[in-house]
């Protein structure tokens, strides 16, 4: 096999967060990316050649460096956010506008973590925003775009500092042993299967490409 000197600038919104930091750990090790820049409101510190931390406002972002690709993996929940409003701001608001602003520059593939269910018509708050969000970057000049649709994700959050999610709590242990029986779109996941299946999509996708959560469970236990 021939080497190939690592090519590809990649863009991470999101890199603290439960997808988002699994995503920052495979393109890291990923010897095709030369450069992951990763945007943040507050400071942290994780020390890699590749990694260029850039703290933002995401309510005026200042000029992108010029990517190939960009991971949306921002989220919150209403209880932390506070409000509807302020929930959307993130999960809706701030993903496009790092979207509109990596495409400003010359971004053309986008993967973003949205959700089970995401329907811009639906009853339910959330999965309107989901929706909202997911045909928004459908409308944009993209070569490609990738949307992870998880179910319930299986990790435990405590080691990100967030405060716990009682229905996470609940559903899990329950979740883990029915998972074998739940149908392919609904089934857990694992946040390493979501981030892997981004990673490992996105660079060669053509078109819109969703990612269930089954087909995700299923792509990460490939080699």
């Amino acid at each position: 096999m021939t080497w190939q000197a690592p090519t590809r600038q990649v863009l991470l919104a999101g890199a603290t967060g439960l997808v988002g930091g699994r995503v920052l750990q495979d393109l890291l090790l990923d010897p095709t990316v030369s450069a992951v820049h990763a945007l943040s409101r507050r400071p942290w510190v994780l020390d890699h050649p590749k990694l260029q931390i850039h703290l933002v406002d995401f309510n005026r972002l200042p000029v992108l460096p010029p990517v190939d690709e960009v991971y949306l993996a921002l989220g919150t929940t209403i209880k932390v956010a506070g409000s509807q409003a302020a929930f959307r701001a993130v999960d809706f608001e701030a993903n496009l506008a790092v979207a509109q602003a990596a495409c400003a520059v010359g971004a053309r593939r986008i993967g973003v973590v949205s959700a089970v269910a995401a329907n811009a018509r639906s009853s339910v708050f959330y999965n309107r925003v989901k929706g909202e969000l997911e045909d928004a970057l459908r409308s944009m000049p993209l070569t490609a775009l990738v949307i992870a649709q998880p179910s319930l994700l299986l990790d435990n959050r405590d080691g990100l500092g967030q405060p716990p999610r009682l229905g996470e709590k609940l559903s899990i242990p329950v979740a883990r042993i029915l998972a074998p029986w739940i149908p392919c779109a609904y089934r857990p996941v694992w946040a390493q299967a979501v981030a892997r299946s981004l990673v490992r999509t996105l660079p060669q996708a053509r078109g819109v490409v969703v990612l269930a959560s089954g087909s995700m469970v299923q792509m990460a236990r490939e080699p």
